[in-house]
């Protein structure tokens, strides 16, 4: 299965793209894993827009947030693969090229990110380590995890 990778700063989204990202982080953070926060908020305006298209659907997506707007690191979040797609890892190709996308930015610079803690495994086989204790963050357990770019 082979998407096509598209990174957009906020200004650039199309009002389709921008409903199908929300939708799609709605569904899935909001709905299926039943966490009630702010998903408008304001960090999306600061941020580049990484996301999958399939069939000319939204299927994969992350946030990618330049230094001192989550952390004083270059940070991912947000990541989130349709539910009807995961079984081809999406989660993987799309955390590539997030990485990727920093990396030819800011070569030699650290990405920091909030993991939820069952995805810890994930990341680390992604190059991330662990560098907090568990937290609660939408009273789901996650750490906090850092990639050293070479």
């Amino acid at each position: 299965m082979e998407c096509q990778w598209t990174i957009k700063p906020f200004s650039a989204l199309t009002p389709n793209e921008l409903y199908e990202i929300l939708q799609l982080r709605i569904d899935v953070f909001m709905l299926e894993q039943q966490c009630l926060y702010r998903e408008c908020d304001n960090k999306d305006v600061q941020a580049f827009h990484l996301f999958g298209v399939y069939e000319g659907k939204i299927v994969a997506y992350a946030r990618l947030l330049p230094k001192k707007i989550s952390y004083e690191d270059l940070s991912i979040g947000r990541v989130v693969v349709h539910p009807s797609f995961r079984k081809y890892g999406l989660g993987k190709i799309l955390m590539q090229e997030a990485i990727s996308y920093w990396h030819q930015i800011f070569p030699n610079s650290p990405i920091r990110i909030s993991g939820q803690l069952y995805l810890q495994r994930f990341y680390e086989d992604l190059g991330f380590e662990k560098v907090s204790e568990v937290y609660l963050e939408d009273d789901i357990p996650h750490i906090e995890m850092l990639l050293e770019q070479e």
